[in-house]
């Protein structure tokens, strides 16, 4: 493997408190060639103008159709071997793909990684009550978009996000890939912080943990499925 392109992708909507902040710690990044897409989910605020002001970045419209479509769209125009998601209220370290790829590098049969992130609070936002004491200061592992490369090989294994899930389509792409028995790996490095300012999706706790049964219940069908018709 020689020095791979990265396809950064920025899925936002309304996002223009944050969006200029995230595009800059791509442009930190001590790796290269990295090209970055944005792609705005029907924005009615400043998103494109801030998103266009960067002359590096490929800004894609199209109308509001969710998160997961959003991801979708900049997976179909990525041009590079690795994906690599940023959420447009995060933030990636400046080693966050260069430790990747790294990684990559030496672990050829790994299908994709995630990494550590830090949470910090947005000045004016309350902790989520349902937060741990210690993970607010503390990085831990994150199962998120922004904690996550994967070759656009294992991207096309796996299938789309699902737009059927309004809040938790991340999650589902994940069993559906650890499902699917493809190797991946956690890097034990702080590659990420996740921004909590009270409207990140997330952040409504029952909303999630309702879709995450969702997911799961969903993985238990499919493999009951599979076994039956192993029988056959």
């Amino acid at each position: 493997m020689a020095t791979p392109l990265v396809s950064a992708i920025v899925p936002v909507y309304n996002g223009e408190r944050f969006v200029a902040e995230a595009l800059r710690s791509i442009q930190a990044q001590d790796y290269a060639p990295i090209e970055v897409i944005v792609v705005d989910d029907g924005s009615t605020d400043r998103t494109a103008a801030i998103a266009r002001s960067f002359d590096s970045v490929r800004y894609i419209y199209q109308l509001n159709q969710g998160e997961a479509a959003a991801r979708n769209t900049g997976v179909q125009v990525a041009e590079g071997a690795f994906l690599a998601f940023l959420d447009a209220d995060d933030l990636w370290a400046p080693d966050k793909i260069s430790t990747h790829i790294n990684h990559f590098k030496q672990h050829p049969h790994i299908g994709y990684a995630f990494a550590h992130m830090q949470v910090f609070l947005e000045p004016g936002t309350e902790w989520p009550p349902w937060l741990d004491e210690e993970l607010k200061t503390r990085a831990a592992p994150a199962y998120l978009p922004s904690a996550l490369v994967a070759r656009k090989s294992v991207m096309k294994e796996v299938g789309d996000f699902d737009p059927s899930y309004h809040i938790g389509c991340d999650f589902d792409w994940f069993v559906r890939a650890r499902d699917a028995g493809i190797p991946f790996t956690i890097l034990p490095e702080v590659l990420g912080y996740k921004r909590l300012h009270g409207a990140n999706m997330t952040y409504r706790r029952e909303a999630f943990q309702t879709a995450r049964l969702c997911v799961l219940r969903a993985s238990i069908e499919r493999k009951q499925s599979q076994h039956g018709l192993s029988r056959e």
